[in-house]
């Protein structure tokens, strides 16, 4: 039998035909006792059916993206259903873009950088040890020097934000202005006539 919509009748025959302990029901017993149903209104508040993104693919999602960038973070999100906003929640330590200034994965986050510096900074000795005497006549002094560069930019980079205050800092901020003193000879003399 084909899939579809099918008559009564028809469904009844095919009832029967694969041997179904209930004899098909009259349609006159269906007319005499109708089913009533409910319509319910949900309220369309939370989350729904969407479970909570468990604490440890947040620190996943956050440190991937401090440390490879928001675009593979954003990659790696979207395989298991979770928004470009919540990375950049997860990528600063937040576990929600409510709750952006509550940061309880920061140290995790913090950590990943930590090692990718402390990995930057293993390359730039290296790259430095291989500045010697003979290395610099077989190799060019700029190439080496580039790599040293380079490994230093991204051992700034990485490394965890220290404590001291900065211009963003979002406390209170007081000016103070002291009143310059003039001499006498800075203002111009009029002489009066009594």
């Amino acid at each position: 039998m084909a899939m579809g919509i099918v008559s009564d009748r028809e469904f009844d025959s095919a009832l029967v035909d694969t041997g179904a302990s209930k004899p098909p029901v009259n349609k006159s017993e269906l007319d005499s006792h109708p089913i009533k149903g409910e319509v319910i209104d949900l309220p369309n508040k939370g989350r729904g059916n969407n479970p909570a993104v468990p604490d440890g693919l947040r620190k996943l999602i956050g440190t991937e993206s401090e440390t490879n960038g928001r675009q593979s973070a954003i990659e790696l999100a979207e395989s298991f259903g979770i928004s470009p906003s919540a990375v950049s929640a997860y990528g600063v330590g937040a576990h929600s873009t409510s709750t952006y200034n509550d940061r309880p994965n920061e140290s995790s986050i913090k950590g990943a950088k930590l090692r990718v510096s402390k990995r930057a900074r293993a390359k730039l000795m290296t790259a430095l040890a291989c500045m010697t005497k003979d290395k610099l006549e077989v190799t060019t002094a700029k190439d080496l020097a580039t790599i040293a560069k380079e490994m230093s930019v991204v051992m700034r980079n990485m490394e965890p934000d220290s404590k001291l205050p900065t211009v963003n800092d979002s406390g209170p901020k007081f000016v103070f202005y002291s009143p310059q003193f003039k001499k006498e000879s800075n203002y111009d003399v009029v002489v009066a006539k009594e």
